[in-house]
């Protein structure tokens, strides 16, 4: 079993309140929902009206189906206009690292 985590730092553009934020943010979530073989969450930064954390798991039997899901997660946000993408970072597990029981 392969399990991947992606955190996106996401830059918002005209957001002014942290209602606004929810109401930016909210439909990036659902769609990458929709889109993908995802779970996803906002994660972090939820006191920055400007700025989203948003974090992205898949699980699957193939590591490679896990880091194509991700990727494909990845584009997706970055090339949306109403965001910035300022950073992405990636953990990939798999049946060879270490587990905590």
């Amino acid at each position: 079993m392969f399990v991947g985590a992606l955190e996106l730092d996401l830059l918002l553009g005209d957001v002014r309140s942290l209602k606004q934020k929810r109401s930016a943010v909210r439909p990036i979530v659902a769609e990458l929902r929709r889109r993908y073989e995802v779970a996803v969450s906002e994660a972090g930064h939820h006191d920055l009206y400007r700025r989203a954390l948003i974090g992205v798991a898949a699980v699957s039997g193939d590591g490679g189906h896990v880091r194509d899901q991700l990727d494909a997660c990845e584009r997706w946000v970055a090339a949306r206009p109403d965001v910035e993408l300022l950073s992405a970072h990636r953990r990939l597990f798999g049946p060879d690292d270490e587990a905590g029981d």
